[in-house]
């Protein structure tokens, strides 16, 4: 991951030009190491987000919607005292390092004047956010507190004084000189870029690899002292280049993609060792570049950190109920084979005369075929007796194909709906929509209740928006909740529903709006409906699709589950659209 000193550089930069001498209107603290800032300046209105987490620590504006917390957090509730209302003075960068410092001009208490500064340390798992007064440069507070039991060289704790991290004894990249390189490339050239990268502050092993561009670095052999003089030269000359655009901001941020359309690196200005080799998606700010690579880099997605535990709680229950249901079949599969109970009791009744107590076994003729039969006794009752045990176990075999059989209906249904959470959960692709299924696994019973201070704020459904290529308006259900609402509250009765056929996904509708509908538009709408299904990365997926009017929901069904009349079938391959809204 390339956020080195010099992606800090250019995002300082560009955050420094925007936000300079705004004003914090609003804090909040979505998690416990990240923050988000509603920021006032000259430029507009702006969403800052800063973050020390240890695999996406990094600072950048936004312009997603993150959900809030229903009460704050206790360094959210500091910041709101010391410097929400404040005005930023600059936003620098310390040197070359991934530190990145905003002072705060604000009032106190007793309306005096006072300075505040914020900074930011991006330094993977040591990443901090820390609260200094200026004047004192004493430590407020920070996001992490760092005790002598986790680090006895530098502790981050109220009260005490700040301190930068060790220095590492590099070369600043923006102060070192030809003569300083031509000492770091003493080395043999396959080691030139980890003596570039020990030796200059502020790059990271890309960019290592990036100042050599134009060098041949795969011999062994040690380079003469004419070679160190050239090859100094070129990555000097490189590093200048880099320089120079960072001075003027002539910077091209852009995002590396694989095949998968998943993010592979990002930086500030093109990496010739990445061109070609992955798909280029250009950005013109920064930020835009960074918001990008974080939001949809899997490792690093809090979406799937968030799911972790429904997905467990969902195949706990997924797994309890898939051995009910066997248990289930097998029992009704045994009292279904009951006949037998009756007939002997039958032939027992009728041949009380041929047997007595004690007796372990006896033949009769099945009157029934005309052959013999072996009936097994219990030797401990009366021969009548035998006869009424038979007919009871016939009886309450009877009654356990009716009961056996309503329970795994009911299984079955429950199946299908945690089947359907469970779609859900893995095509979530939002921190509102993981929120929205635990509430529903919670009212569902599935989940325990979390304590929440506060009011926990009120969602509205909303579902996800498309078009087909025809003009058609599509709406996809995210949760079984939202299912219900889009099916039977938005729709009208002659628009049409999509649903794959056996499979577990969201309902979709698509609007007709007083127009015919086309063709291509049902088969459209059966893409999307597949797309958000568990047949996702299948092909020729079965999707159902009939109008509204033929979808009821039977009493007392879970949320999402609905029957219909009156259906058709076509089978097409998962996709979305290209036009969406």
């Amino acid at each position: 991951m390339a956020f080195d000193g010099i992606a800090v550089r250019a995002v300082t930069q560009e955050l420094n030009k925007k936000l300079s001498g705004g004003k914090l209107e609003k804090v909040y603290q979505p998690e416990n190491d990240e923050l988000i800032f509603h920021i006032h300046s000259k430029e507009g209105n702006f969403k800052l987000y800063l973050s020390c987490n240890s695999s996406s620590a990094r600072i950048n504006l936004i312009t997603e919607s993150v959900p809030n917390p229903p009460a704050p957090m206790t360094f959210c509730m500091l910041l709101r005292k010391h410097i929400q209302g404040g005005r930023i003075t600059e936003i620098t960068q310390k040197e070359c390092e991934r530190i990145v410092e905003i002072p705060f001009e604000t009032v106190n208490e007793l309306g005096f004047s006072v300075s505040k500064k914020l900074i930011i340390e991006i330094m993977g798992k040591h990443s901090n956010i820390i609260l200094v007064d200026l004047e004192s440069n004493k430590i407020i507070d920070s996001i992490k507190r760092i005790s002598i039991d986790v680090n006895r060289i530098r502790q981050i704790l109220p009260g005490k004084l700040y301190e930068y991290p060790p220095v590492q004894n590099k070369i600043p990249f923006d102060t070192v000189t030809l003569q300083e390189i031509e000492t770091l490339c003493l080395c043999t050239p396959n080691k030139l870029p980890k003596a570039l990268l020990n030796g200059i502050q502020g790059i990271s092993p890309i960019m290592a690899e990036q100042l050599t561009y134009g060098l041949s670095i795969s011999s062994e052999i040690p380079y003469t002292p004419e070679e160190v003089k050239r090859t100094a030269q070129i990555v000097y000359t490189n590093l200048c280049k880099i320089l120079s655009n960072l001075k003027i901001g002539n910077v091209c941020p852009r995002v590396y993609l694989n095949t998968e359309g998943n993010p592979v690196d990002f930086h500030v200005m093109p990496i010739q060792a990445l061109e070609g080799v992955y798909e280029t998606r250009p950005f013109e700010e920064v930020s835009g570049a960074i918001e990008f690579f974080y939001s949809h880099r899997a490792s690093s997605n809090r979406i799937r950190q968030k799911s972790t535990d429904l997905e467990k709680a969902v195949k706990t229950h997924l797994d309890k109920l898939y051995l009910k249901k066997q248990r289930l079949s097998e029992e009704l599969l045994k009292a279904e084979n009951s006949e037998d109970y009756r007939l002997f009791g039958e032939l027992l009744t009728a041949n009380l005369h041929l047997f007595k107590a004690g007796d372990s076994q006896v033949t009769v003729i099945n009157y029934y075929d005309g052959k013999e039969l072996t009936i097994p006794l219990d030797k401990k009752i009366s021969p009548s007796k035998n006869a009424q045990h038979y007919f009871k176990k016939y009886g309450k075999s009877k009654t356990a194909i009716k009961e056996k059989a309503i329970q795994l209906e009911e299984t079955a249904e429950d199946l299908n709906y945690l089947e359907s959470i469970s779609v859900f959960i893995k095509n979530a692709d939002g921190l509102e929509e993981v929120e929205e299924i635990r509430s529903e696994l919670i009212e569902a019973g599935y989940l325990k209740k979390r304590k929440v201070y506060g009011k926990p704020a009120k969602t509205k459904p909303a579902p996800k928006p498309y078009t087909t290529s025809d003009g058609f308006r599509v709406l996809v259900g995210r949760n079984n909740k939202e299912n219900d609402h889009l099916t039977f509250k938005l729709a009208s009765s002659k628009d049409m529903w999509f649903h794959t056929k056996d499979i577990p996904g969201s309902h979709v509708i698509l609007f007709t709006e007083g127009k015919d509908i086309t063709e291509t538009a049902i088969f459209e709408g059966a893409a999307i409906a597949a797309y958000h299904s568990k047949g996702r990365d299948s092909e020729n997926v079965p999707v159902d699709y009939v109008q509204v009017k033929y979808v009821k929901k039977p009493a007392g069904a879970k949320p999402g589950m609905v029957i219909f009349t009156n259906n058709r079938t076509v089978y097409v391959n998962p996709k979305l659209p290209q036009v969406q809204v």
